[in-house]
């Protein structure tokens, strides 16, 4: 069985009010044809707020994640639960922490949160913790089970030895294009916690995991990678259906590896554009991950915008509904036993990019 999810239908508790806005937000329906009570979630990622100084915080960021929080609310029916995928701050400071928590402290229901880079690299992420509570965990949920990493993790080298100052590392790893940050990992404790984890649960049970980065090798130069994806992966291929949901990259991206299907959530704050350097000879970029038709970083809500995603027999469906731009569908097709873009425009139709800088 196929529930499709259209926008009318989850944001209808807004028309009244004349709210019909696109904003960055992803709801997740899990539909079972029967064999298990069907629910829903929605998602939200990567609202990044940053402090200018004492009570001043960069406005559009705020904007992004108060909106994504208010029409996350007008859910009809209520979603069982609400994620937050990681960099909630930009810097990992207590006041941006605070700040986005407060914001936060307005969704409706139960709310977990995956931890990101921004908000762990300043103290390692024990304000945070304080907030949300452990780095990874696992729960279930009406006979799916969820797993929580934490995947922003990386060498103790780096981490440790070789900045002088914790801020010094907060900013070397809040860069995008930096060569001195480093690529992200699990870690071996924490893969070591999985497999506990997942050696209770039924192989037929759909798994859905979340985390920060990708769980893939997908992009080096801009740190769309995480160095333990591999082991990560091959803890999660016994079971028949694997979802993997992230944030971080800023990006429409999708892939299929074995039964792991995975799905990236847009931002609240900014799109980032595909790098040219993904067509070089060496990237990694799935081969299956489409772009987005014209992201403009300097347009704050260009290519950000709605996500909603079905679930169906462990495989995704994604329509997103884009800011000033046209709709996407990526959907899984069985005959070709991969997702593909089902309306991506052809490139003569195509808004040509913004250059301003």
């Amino acid at each position: 069985m196929t529930r499709l999810i259209t926008r009318r239908s989850v944001i209808a508790a807004g028309a009244a009010a004349g709210t019909l806005t696109t904003l960055p937000i992803s709801m997740v329906r899990l539909a079972f044809g029967g064999t298990r009570e069907d629910f829903s979630f929605t998602y939200i990622s990567d609202s990044h707020i940053q402090q200018i100084k004492g009570a001043s915080f960069v406005r559009n960021w705020d904007m992004g994640l108060k909106r994504a929080v208010a029409e996350a609310n007008l859910i009809t029916p209520e979603a069982d639960f609400v994620m937050f995928g990681g960099d909630l701050a930009q810097l990992g400071k207590k006041e941006e922490l605070d700040h986005g928590a407060e914001m936060l402290s307005h969704v409706k229901g139960k709310l977990h949160s995956v931890m990101g880079e921004h908000d762990y690299y300043l103290d390692l992420g024990e304000y945070w913790s304080k907030l949300y509570g452990p780095q990874w965990y696992s729960f279930d949920h009406k006979g799916v089970h969820f797993v929580v990493l934490n995947s922003i993790l990386t060498t103790d080298e780096w981490t440790f030895h070789r900045w002088p100052t914790a801020e010094q590392r907060m900013l070397e790893m809040a860069g995008l294009d930096n060569p001195n940050g480093s690529p992200f990992m699990v870690g071996e404790k924490q893969r070591a916690w999985l497999k506990d984890d997942l050696d209770k649960v039924a192989k037929d049970t759909p798994l859905i995991v979340f985390s920060h980065s990708p769980l893939q090798k997908i992009y080096k130069g801009w740190n769309f990678w995480t160095d333990d994806a591999e082991q990560v992966q091959a803890l999660l291929q016994p079971f028949k259906t694997v979802n993997v949901i992230y944030g971080h990259v800023h990006q429409i991206q999708y892939n299929q590896i074995g039964n792991i299907s995975f799905n990236a959530v847009m931002a609240t704050a900014w799109p980032w554009p595909y790098p040219d350097t993904y067509a070089q000879a060496g990237a990694h970029v799935p081969v299956l991950t489409v772009p987005m038709n014209r992201a403009d970083p300097f347009f704050e809500r260009d290519a950000t915008g709605w996500q909603m995603i079905d679930v169906n027999s462990g495989r995704v469906t994604a329509r997103y509904q884009l800011w000033d731009n046209g709709e996407r569908v990526v959907g899984y097709d069985p005959k070709l036993g991969k997702p593909v873009d089902k309306k991506y425009q052809e490139a003569i139709v195509r808004k040509a990019p913004q250059l301003h800088y």
